[in-house]
């Protein structure tokens, strides 16, 4: 194999193993604390964190945040034992608990749309795991050891935070082997030892596309021990072979031609993920790029790498849709230096089970500030329709005006983009029988 074939096939290697260390990286960050501490956002494993509040201007720790629900995280170790998942009854509020596999494949989701009110409790076993299922349990099993997941409570504002933050409170995560039937019997540590050297400032993301193509194989395979490849991808693993990358291998016995292939892998990879992203964003339908079948990939390492890079945690399209917006009506990029607006008719608002916001980003993905410290506009902000029916939507940097001002979403002096979110999406939304309206410039 020449030098470029071994390129080549060390950057679709490194694409290919880019969640499976995504999710170490980002486990080993989130996790490195002996006990829980939500203003940090971190917990030890097996533990969950509780965003208590939804993220303002000043929130800078993760792009395109959300300010449609609280939520509750947790990276999970099932490699020893299973765990199990407590939830409270949620009444009419929407709510989903995803779990995410090692490899960012969506392996078992309960929710509003799954299960109504109230479920569980669950039974989280991972591919180790063959013991009887306890009377009581509903069992979730998930093909790898290490899981995250990313509970989501929709909240109506600040009022509302109290209410939700005691739903956070009854999600609980307890050992197996601790489960008596009574959450309120277990008590999580608190005395947790932590790991030497973890870095817990740089991000996740920066700290992946900094390994040399030595580490990062180092890496994958060893996490491919308990968190094994899919069945699928036997005829992948086979071409991997040649750069010494499969579960429990030693890349140190690698002659130089390898080695090197796999630092190029290591600096293009990164780069191939940026193309591959503003490729997608150019090719939208309407002034909309609509990414879907995201949270079950199957082969597709290239849209799994890059939803892995560009949206971490993604939900099934079932549970969720994500319309993005970078243009206008006539494909000219967003600026505050203009006023637009988002029409729908009547009956034509975002078809959804669940709710549906529009969300404002500015040029570095975060929430732009702005005096009404409001970051999302959607079917519960109490917004005004036409005498006909229909809806608008005022996207622009300047107050409206009294008259105007629910239909109003701030947006910054400079570029901006924005996320229409549809939370348990209908049918006509999910074949795309439904598509949003372009953003038409006014002014």
């Amino acid at each position: 194999m020449t030098d470029a074939s071994l390129e080549k096939l060390a950057t679709e290697a490194w694409l290919y193993g880019y969640p499976l260390v995504t999710a170490a990286v980002t486990k080993r960050t989130m996790t490195a604390v002996p006990a829980r501490d939500d203003a940090r956002r971190k917990a030890p494993v097996n533990q969950f964190t509780y965003m208590r509040t939804t993220p303002d201007a000043d929130f800078t720790e993760v792009v395109s945040p959300n300010a449609d629900t609280l939520y509750s995280s947790a990276w999970l170790d099932l490699s020893e034992q299973p765990l199990v998942l407590t939830l409270p009854d949620f009444g009419d509020r929407f709510w989903m608990v995803p779990v995410l596999d090692a490899w960012s494949n969506v392996c078992a989701v309960v929710g509003r749309r799954t299960h109504g009110s109230s479920a569980g409790p669950f039974l989280i076993a991972g591919p180790s795991w063959s013991g009887a299922t306890p009377q009581g349990l509903t069992l979730l099993t998930s093909p790898t050891a290490v899981n995250w997941i990313i509970a989501r409570y929709a909240t109506s504002g600040p009022a509302d935070f109290p209410a939700v933050n005691r739903l956070q409170d009854a999600t609980r995560l307890i050992p197996l082997s601790e489960w008596t039937g009574d959450p309120d019997a277990f008590t999580p540590p608190s005395d947790v030892p932590v790991a030497e050297g973890v870095d817990s400032t740089t991000p996740p993301v920066e700290q992946v596309h900094a390994l040399s193509g030595h580490a990062y194989v180092t890496l994958l395979n060893r996490m491919m021990v308990d968190n094994p490849p899919g069945p699928g991808d036997a005829p992948a693993l086979e071409r991997f072979a040649a750069l010494g990358i499969a579960p429990g291998a030693d890349p140190d016995a690698l002659a130089p031609a390898q080695r090197a292939a796999l630092d190029a892998g290591a600096r293009q990879g990164p780069e191939t993920l940026r193309t591959l992203f503003a490729r997608a964003e150019s090719a939208n339908t309407g002034g909309w790029t609509v990414h879907r079948g995201l949270g079950d990939y199957g082969t597709d390492y290239t849209k799994r790498a890059l939803i892995t890079r560009f949206g971490y945690g993604a939900n099934l399209d079932a549970d969720a849709l994500y319309p993005h917006a970078t243009t206008d009506s006539e494909g000219r990029p967003l600026s505050g230096a203009h006023t637009y607006v988002l029409h729908f008719e009547a009956g034509d608002t975002p078809p959804v089970d669940g709710f549906w916001s529009l969300t404002m980003m500015n040029e570095h993905q975060l929430f732009a500030a702005n005096p009404l410290d409001r970051y999302a506009i959607g079917d519960r902000s109490g917004m005004r329709t036409d005498p006909d029916g229909s809806l608008d939507i005022l996207v622009q940097h300047e107050n409206p005006g009294p008259d105007h001002e629910s239909n109003w979403l701030p947006a910054p002096t400079g570029s901006f983009n924005v996320f229409l979110r549809l939370y348990w999406p209908k049918r006509p939304a999910l074949t795309g029988d439904w598509t949003p309206p372009t953003l038409r410039r006014t002014g």
